[in-house]
């Protein structure tokens, strides 16, 4: 066999020996990239999952705070029954006041218009 590659006296175990060495450089590269998803997607569960947690905390505070309000109202209203209990059917829900749109800049010879800057920058 001396310098002969092996390619040359056995073809089909060199083309076989190719198509492994695709397979697994393939096979690699799922790997990582399912890897890299997975890792992804458990960062997006777990921020979710703590905006999840977030929102069930302020909940539980608000209710607290509405019944600590009812409370205060019911004791210091002098006639019984002038307030009743507040329950969540009970609520009014409002819709935002319509803001009033106001022009984005002041107007220069009539065409130029220069934008203001918001508060903060």
């Amino acid at each position: 066999m001396g310098g002969r590659p092996i390619s040359r006296s056995a073809p089909l175990l060199g083309i076989l020996h190719r198509a492994t060495d695709g397979t697994l450089a393939g096979l690699t590269l799922c790997l990582l990239g399912l890897g890299a998803l997975t890792l992804h997607w458990q960062n997006r569960w777990g921020e979710r999952f703590h905006q999840l947690e977030s929102a069930q905390v302020l909940e539980h505070r608000m209710q607290e705070s509405a019944a600590q309000l009812e409370q205060h109202f019911l004791a210091a209203v002098r006639r019984p029954g002038w307030l009743v209990p507040t329950s969540s059917e009970k609520l009014i829900y409002l819709n935002a006041p319509a803001t009033v749109t106001q022009p984005r800049g002041l107007s220069l010879s009539g065409t130029l218009r220069l934008a203001k800057v918001p508060g903060g920058y």
